[in-house]
């Protein structure tokens, strides 16, 4: 019995290793070709690069435009994320600590729009964004990345909530506070696993998508680095090195954000699937 569990415990680790090694070599792979040369690039692929340099990193952002469209998704996607949390935070904790008709039904249609495919929407916004005045500025594209996310959001808001006890609400409530000191000073900071694991999910959603950044902008100052990547695919289609360069700048945030909070990522996974 030891031994079949011994195996079964080994069977695990090498298919869990596997899993890992799958999912991670093709962000490695970009990495280390980003240092590369291109003849390093085409003679062996899969070796080191012969040196360390951020030359190539240096001149993508002295010889084309990408500071500004880093500086186009950090605002679209840092902005949106920020906005939407609070807005989608007071929503999860209604629906998370109060009984009223109607709950369970606004919480499946917050829900539902996960079902709902993203580019059906595609004439609504992009009519609203036209009469708003919008078309072809950055901040339209903002407007838009606000609703992105809530269903998910709203889940994950929803469990961390639930997971703060209804005893400190009402020693709150007792205490003297009112429902925003109850919301802002007792929940939020008891539910920060949820709302940086929904807040990390919706930052990296914004700031990788692609398909309303193109529909919405034109003019190559309010360009987001995904529609730069488009361009550039096919200016560096002979330069592998400046490609790799400009895919590496575009990956690494969401590499370094899930490495810095992954332990509450974690935690809120696990709350979301016992409590969602």
């Amino acid at each position: 019995m030891k031994l079949k569990k011994g195996l079964t415990r080994t069977f695990l680790y090498v298919v869990e290793a596997f899993v890992i090694i799958i999912s991670a070599f093709p962000i490695l792979w970009v990495i280390m070709s980003a240092f590369k040369t291109n003849g390093e690039i085409l003679s062996d692929p899969l070796a080191l690069p012969s040196s360390i340099s951020f030359d190539t990193f240096a001149h993508l952002f002295e010889t084309y435009n990408f500071p500004v469209y880093f500086l186009n998704s950090l605002l679209a996607a840092g902005v949106s994320t920020v906005v939407s949390l609070l807005f989608y935070s007071m929503g999860a904790y209604v629906i998370a600590k109060f009984q009223f008709p109607g709950r369970r039904l606004l919480y499946v249609l917050f829900t539902i729009t996960l079902l709902v495919p993203s580019h059906s929407k595609t004439q609504p916004i992009f009519s609203l964004i036209m009469y708003m005045g919008l078309y072809d500025n950055i901040w339209g594209v903002t407007f838009v990345y606000l609703s992105m996310g809530m269903a998910m959001s709203i889940f994950i808001l929803k469990a961390g909530f639930m997971a703060v006890p209804k005893t400190l609400d009402e020693a709150a409530i007792v205490d003297g506070a009112g429902f925003v000191r109850v919301f802002w000073r007792i929940n939020l900071p008891l539910a920060k696993n949820a709302l940086t694991t929904a807040g990390i999910l919706m930052f990296l959603n914004n700031w990788n998508e692609y398909y309303f950044a193109s529909l919405l902008t034109v003019s190559d100052s309010q360009r987001t680095l995904p529609i730069a990547l488009a361009f550039f695919t096919s200016e560096f289609s002979y330069n592998y090195t400046q490609l790799f360069s400009a895919l590496a700048v575009v990956i690494l945030p969401g590499i370094i954000l899930y490495a810095l909070a992954q332990e509450k990522v974690q935690a809120s996974v696990a709350t979301a699937g016992i409590k969602g």
